[in-house]
């Protein structure tokens, strides 16, 4: 079977998320409501048999990876070009520090994916290394037809642009993704498909 599906999982909550902290490329960690969300989202991804599992570097997301991979026995893959955006000066920060020491430009970088914050990352510029990944899985024949890739918000909204050919200027329109939320995208005639966004399990 050819490569057909990819669904987006972002991991749980971590200790950054609880406290209001950027993370970026930091090691934070999962917090137990955060496995909890994992452990409750497994059955749903399980329904979409993923032949493989392939997480960002970062423990969050490996950590949320193998809940679902030990509970169905498929591989897991790392790949470090699926890490968060680096937030440069502002990782460890809270909204308010960011906004104390640079007044106005989080709000630039809310609708502007071409901007980066100062020493970091653009979400172009993520959506593009991310987007080699999808490139190597459609260059190979040995994947199977559904991957999942546990990743981070930022990172699958930017890819979520990038596969769908979005407009740059609109990706900021799409919305942000919940502690273990995911994307289904499906593969047609070539062409990206947005089969779900920001889907989850409530409970």
């Amino acid at each position: 079977m050819s490569f057909r599906r990819l669904v987006l999982w972002r991991h749980g909550e971590t200790d950054y998320n609880a406290a209001g902290r950027m993370q970026g490329h930091l090691d934070s960690a999962l917090t137990e409501v955060g496995w909890n969300q994992a452990r409750f989202a497994a059955p749903a991804l399980a329904r979409f048999q993923p032949d493989l599992v392939i997480s960002s570097d970062l423990h969050r997301a490996m950590d949320t990876a193998m809940v679902l991979t030990e509970a169905i026995g498929v591989p897991l893959r790392i790949d470090k070009r699926l890490r968060e955006t680096h937030l440069g000066e502002w990782q460890g920060l809270t909204g308010a520090e960011v906004d104390e020491g640079w007044p106005g430009d989080r709000a630039i970088w809310r609708v502007d994916a071409t901007w980066a914050p100062p020493g970091g990352e653009s979400r172009v510029e993520v959506a593009e290394r991310a987007s080699e990944v999808v490139s190597d899985l459609l260059a190979s024949d040995d994947q199977g037809e559904t991957v999942l890739l546990a990743a981070h918000g930022g990172l699958i909204t930017a890819l979520t642009g990038k596969l769908l050919a979005l407009p740059v200027e609109a990706w900021p329109q799409l919305g942000g993704i919940g502690n273990c939320h995911w994307v289904e995208l499906g593969l047609r005639d070539g062409h990206w498909r947005l089969h779900a966004y920001n889907a989850g399990m409530l409970g």
